[in-house]
Parts: structure tokens; C-alpha cells; sequence
């Protein structure tokens, strides 16, 4: 059997799978039912540790196992490999969820609260910096300087950088709004958008600009994000933000932006 790298590459991504777990379950997909010293060299993956792997994709939803001997594997409908593994990722995410709910009010989280406190005592304010890659990671860091925020929120974005930020940051920018946090948005609004800028404008002061291309966010005139590419030409798996504790820059930022608000038409 010969698949393609290509395509066994595009399943360790789908799937979550490493290199040899999608050999052997296209190997066992390729005759319905086999072995494991079959899967082996139809894999071309080692035999110590086609059991292994066969275990592994077992717990995971992909084949079942045979009873009798010798022991053999049964490869299951795609379709039903698909719904399986989205359960067990709803079941996993769930527990995992639950795990580090409870951490809360553990004293582990107090330990490692400890660790960080007495660390970050050594650390110039301007060292607090770092990039980020991938879009995910780069809301989540969002998300967590506008849980952090204590007095100013002020965020650019694209168009299409608006709509996406709507799911990712608004029940946060609520909780911000509650605290008494004051919050800008500017953004190009669009007949595609025009909705998504209306919910913001429950949290924040929304202002419609058409000439500034950028994406970056500043909190309370002292960190700042902002992200080097523009999100119509780089996929999100691509995209790098740059986080800075800086309060000089922040504020010169700040200023300049300033001038610039007070020409972006309200949005209400």
C-alpha cells in the first residue's frame, strides 16, 4: 500500500495523530481486517511497536479490536471515525475543563501562584514581553489583557479582524465594562460587520475608520499587542502578535491615536 506524505500529513493534522498512528490506520482502512504483524509491514512501521500504536487508535475511536486469536483489528467507516473522535473530544475537553476548574481553590494553584510572585519580583517591567504565533494564541493573550484591564481598553482591527473578535472577547469586554473599564473600538465597518460593531457598541465606544490599516490593542496605557501582518494575506496558523509591557511606548501610542479618534465617525 502507498500513501501519499502529503496526504498522511494532512491526517496527523485532522486527526491529532503522529506519524506512525496514521500509517497503520490507513494500512488497516486498506484491508478491512488484519493483524498486527500484517499492519507491520504493510505500514513499513516497526512491529515492537505496531501493538502499541494499534492500542493507542483503539482508545482513540479509530479500529476495535477482534476477539480470538489471533488477536486481529477491525477498521471502522470513516464517517463513524469522524463522529467517534468528536465525541471523545467533547468527553476529553469536559474533564480536562473540570480538572483545572477545581484547581481554583486547590493549593496547587496557590503553589504555583507563589512561584510566579516571587519570580516575577527579578523581572523588569520591560522584560514582560514575547511573540505569539498562531491566531489563537494571540486572542487568548487578548483575552487575558482585557480580564487584567483596570482603567482603558482600546482596540483596532480589520473588518473582517471585527467580526472574529465578537465570540473571543465579548463576554470579557462585558466583565471589563462592569469593573468600570472604558473601552474604544475603531475598526472599518461594513455592510458585512455593521451587525458585530452594533453588539460592541454595548460595551464600548465603536468608531468607523476606513483609512487606518492596523491591528493592535492597548490596556490601561501600559501593555500593548499588535499583530505584524495583515490578516487577509496570512493564514491564521501564520499570524504573530507581539505583546509588550511597556508604559513609554504605550503612552506614545496612546497619544498619537488620540488625534486620530477624534476624526472616526460613531457608531451607533
Amino acid at each position: 500500500m502507498i500513501v501519499k506524505e502529503e496526504f498522511l500529513s494532512r491526517l496527523r493534522k485532522i486527526f491529532d495523530l503522529n506519524l506512525y498512528e496514521v500509517k497503520v490506520w490507513t494500512a488497516l482502512l486498506s484491508r478491512g481486517t488484519s493483524t498486527a504483524g500484517e499492519l507491520s509491514s504493510i505500514s513499513d512501521v516497526p512491529r515492537s511497536r505496531t501493538y502499541d500504536i494499534l492500542e493507542s487508535l483503539e482508545k482513540k475511536g479509530f479500529i476495535v479490536m477482534k476477539l480470538g486469536k489471533p488477536i486481529q483489528f477491525v477498521a471502522l467507516k470513516p464517517e463513524e471515525v469522524i463522529e467517534r473522535v468528536k465525541k471523545n473530544l467533547v468527553v476529553n475537553a469536559k474533564e480536562k475543563s473540570k480538572r483545572l476548574e477545581k484547581l481554583k481553590g486547590d493549593e496547587v494553584l496557590e503553589e504555583l501562584t507563589t512561584i510566579f510572585s516571587d519570580g516575577i519580583k527579578y523581572i523588569e517591567p520591560s522584560d514582560l514581553s514575547g511573540a505569539l504565533k498562531s491566531r489563537q494564541n494571540i486572542y487568548n493573550h487578548l483575552d487575558m489583557l482585557v480580564r487584567e484591564a483596570q482603567k482603558t481598553i482600546t482596540l483596532v482591527t480589520t473588518a473582517d479582524g471585527l467580526s472574529r473578535k465578537l465570540e473571543v472577547l465579548l463576554p470579557s469586554l462585558e466583565k471589563a465594562k462592569k469593573r468600570g473599564v472604558k473601552i474604544r473600538i475603531a475598526a472599518p465597518i461594513t455592510a458585512d460587520n455593521k451587525k458585530v460593531a452594533k453588539d460592541f457598541t454595548k460595551v464600548g465606544e465603536v468608531r468607523n475608520v476606513q483609512d487606518l490599516n492596523a491591528r493592535f490593542m492597548l490596556v490601561d496605557s501600559e501593555q500593548m499587542m499588535f499583530m505584524l501582518l495583515n490578516d487577509d494575506e496570512v493564514h491564521p496558523t501564520y499570524d504573530i502578535g507581539i505583546w509588550l509591557n511597556t508604559e513609554f511606548f504605550a503612552q506614545a501610542l496612546e497619544s498619537l491615536f488620540e488625534i486620530a479618534w477624534k476624526n472616526f465617525k460613531v457608531v451607533k
